[in-house]
């Protein structure tokens, strides 16, 4: 049971960053990284639906894994 309440603390906050990353992809993707930059770069269409996509399927990859993981808990 500890296991379970340690996986969901940890998986919140990947969660978070990972449903930010799907709505605001152009911000997550030059988190760190703005100050490399003099002036704001321009982020192809391909960058940001690929950003959307990874976002996506990790979430609903990581919502599988902790569904299997709690089923088969014993």
């Amino acid at each position: 049971m500890g296991d379970i309440i340690i996986g969901f603390i940890i998986i919140i906050p990947l969660y978070g960053v990972l449903i930010w990353s799907y709505f605001n992809p152009k911000e997550s993707l030059l988190w760190g990284k703005r100050w490399m930059y003099q002036e704001e770069p321009e982020i192809s269409d391909g960058a940001i639906r690929y950003i959307k996509v990874a976002s996506l399927i990790s979430v609903i990859g990581m919502t599988f894994v902790i569904i299997i993981l709690i089923l088969t808990q014993d």
